[in-house]
């Protein structure tokens, strides 16, 4: 146990006091993200955070994505109803103080395309409104709200639009679980295929935007080599010229010029964050932003001019501070701290570790050890990422920090399937859930227990999404290996699971019949997997939580589950949240999972426990 100071789970899971702050196109205001009444909403004030005001008024949800329109007037943002992930773009218009849902058709989705500086009034969007399975492209016009379509979508995954706001570029999922980079030189042009990427590089490839000339294409692609690489084709040869590589990371962030397009620098995901300039005009940038930074430095966006700069400092062991960065004196300003009652508590840091698998794959991960507290023979919860295709990364976790300030320790490993280790890694993956994927988070286990770590008869197995099915697989296929499980929104069943994916998934299912397996082609596969099948060898205690509006695992995949517990009189508990999705929104609805899970790890794990 440790004496540390126990973090209330209300500074930890509870709103931030403020996040998320963006710069005006002109550079005279800031909006932000902060509770008004309870709820996250849109806040307005000055560089300075002066004459502050909330512009928005929502009441349930909250509000936790926001950007600036380039007309400087509107702000824009997203919301769904209860978790349903039907998102609706809205307006805020700052001299009207209006506040206009943009998108109003029930059942559809909404997501942003594109918008660009040299047409302040007009954002593209894609709506889901006459096939769920397909996003048309619209021209909304801010200023009326009047949407016009100008693109109808033929089956594409994703679609891409040039400096002048034409579609003309588009991913598309082909037969084989692959993918195919489409372009057309003019919009009433035909399609040509211009990248094709079979199944083993389709996770890895994608446009991202053209140049400003309009004839070249940044792609990342892993095709012809093992991690994604950042490329410019020329569209009059069709020719790739390399710009940005590492060889055995994938290229995670491109920033572009916000005037000439052309590439600025390159970000890599390695244990750390790590930035390549590419122009000359930004190296003295990051390398002061480095320099100054107490963790990993993101930068977030800027005024037109391209002057000033909004940047997010992350670290492990302290809440996000945000900055504003002057490019003329390369100087640093202090805007907000994310989560500042954090800084009154001692929190623990996160360190790197790589484990070698069973059949001798390299598995990186993230280890987080209580404060205080003697690293030897330590209760542990192994934290495993959805996905799968994701990963694990270093910086601040509420959710780690919470476990080891209640006396665990914390293993995150990213597993055979993860993404950022290049296509190899990620492929190794392919149809092995709750198999090479297991055993890997059975390796990092075992490797904790023989370096004297862990305790191996008080480990706990948690996640969400696929770490929530890893849980159960682990509740079901090796209860031996763990004291106790916690599912969130995790599938039970990998038939069910493919059979009700969302519509607008719908283009990609040869990816999930490829990574997963095929519903009638590997059948048998498909149940040996499926904790459902199971359910009976249910012996170690159990806590499943499910939001009853997820649209990816729909409520269903908990209900079997439980209910084949429930008629075998399997100890559990199962905690339903009406007004939720694929995850937990609304601040009391996270106070009780916590409260939950927390107690729960507590009475078989034997960690601390606020009441």
């Amino acid at each position: 146990m440790t004496d540390t100071p126990l973090i209330p789970r209300e500074v930890l899971f509870g709103d931030p006091e403020r996040d998320a702050p963006s710069i005006s196109p002109d550079g005279t205001q800031l909006a932000w993200l902060a509770p008004d009444e309870g709820v996250m909403n849109v806040w307005v004030g000055g560089v300075d955070l002066a004459d502050a005001r909330p512009v928005t008024r929502d009441r349930d949800r909250g509000i936790r994505v926001v950007a600036w329109a380039h007309d400087g007037r509107h702000l824009l943002y997203i919301q769904d109803e209860a978790g349903d992930e039907d998102w609706h773009l809205h307006a805020v218009d700052l001299d009207s103080g209006e506040d206009r849902d943009l998108t109003p058709f029930e059942g559809v989705q909404a997501r942003l395309v594109a918008f660009e500086k040299r047409f302040p009034d007009v954002v593209l969007v894609g709506l889901n409104r006459d096939d769920p399975a397909i996003h048309d492209v619209y021209r909304l016009q801010l200023s009326t709200g009047e949407l016009e379509q100008v693109f109808d979508n033929p089956g594409f995954v994703d679609v891409l639009a040039d400096t002048d706001l034409q579609v003309r570029a588009a991913l598309a999922a082909t037969e084989d679980g692959g993918m195919a980079v489409h372009v057309r030189d003019r919009v009433d042009d035909d399609w040509r295929v211009l990248l094709e990427a079979p199944i083993e590089d389709a996770l890895g490839t994608a446009p991202l935007g053209f140049d400003a000339t309009g004839r070249g294409l940044f792609v990342i692609s892993s095709v012809d080599a093992n991690t994604s690489r950042l490329l410019r084709y020329d569209l009059d040869t069709g020719e790739p010229e390399l710009i940005a590589e590492d060889p055995t990371y994938d290229v995670v962030d491109v920033r572009q010029h916000p005037d000439t397009h052309e590439v600025r620098w390159v970000s890599f995901l390695r244990e750390r964050l790590e930035h390549r300039a590419i122009a000359d005009d930004v190296t003295a940038d990051l390398e002061a932003l480095t320099a100054a930074a107490h963790g990993d430095v993101m930068v977030l966006g800027g005024d037109h001019a391209d002057t000033v700069w909004v940047v997010r400092d992350d670290r492990d062991d302290g809440p996000a501070t945000f900055h504003l960065y002057s490019r003329r004196d390369r100087q640093l300003t202090e805007l907000l701290v994310d989560r500042p009652e954090l800084t009154r508590y001692p929190l623990a840091s996160m360190e790197p570790f790589t484990v070698t698998a069973r059949d001798g794959l390299v598995l990186h991960g993230y280890l987080t050890a209580p404060v205080g507290v003697e690293r030897t023979a330590l209760p542990t919860v192994v934290v495993v990422h959805g996905g799968p295709w994701a990963r694990d990364t270093w910086g601040y976790s509420a959710e780690v920090q919470w476990l080891a300030n209640r006396g665990y320790l914390v293993l995150q490993v990213n597993f055979r399937g993860s993404t950022g280790y290049g296509k190899a890694f990620v492929n190794a993956g392919d149809r092995q859930w709750g198999a090479a994927m297991h055993d890997d988070l059975l390796d990092t286990v075992a490797w904790a227990v023989d370096a004297g770590h862990a305790d191996a008869d008080r480990v706990a197995i948690y996640g969400g999404s696929y770490g929530g099915y890893a849980a159960l697989v682990g509740a079901t296929l090796t209860p031996e290996a763990f004291a106790c499980a916690v599912d969130l929104v995790g599938p039970s069943n990998l038939q069910t699971l493919i059979a009700s994916i969302p519509p607008y998934w719908e283009p990609m299912i040869a990816q999930f019949h490829e990574r997963i397996g095929h519903p009638e082609r590997d059948a048998d596969l498909l149940a040996e997997r499926s904790p459902l099948t199971r359910a009976d060898q249910v012996s170690i205690p159990l806590l499943i939580a499910q939001g009853a509006n997820d649209p990816r695992v729909k409520q269903a995949e908990s209900e079997q589950f439980v209910a084949a517990l429930r008629e075998r009189g399997i100890e559990h508990e199962y905690l339903l949240f009406e007004d939720e999705g694929h995850g937990f929104v609304k601040p009391g609805n996270k106070m009780r999972f916590y409260a939950a899970t927390e107690a729960f790890l507590a009475r078989h794990l034997g960690g601390c426990q606020e009441p």
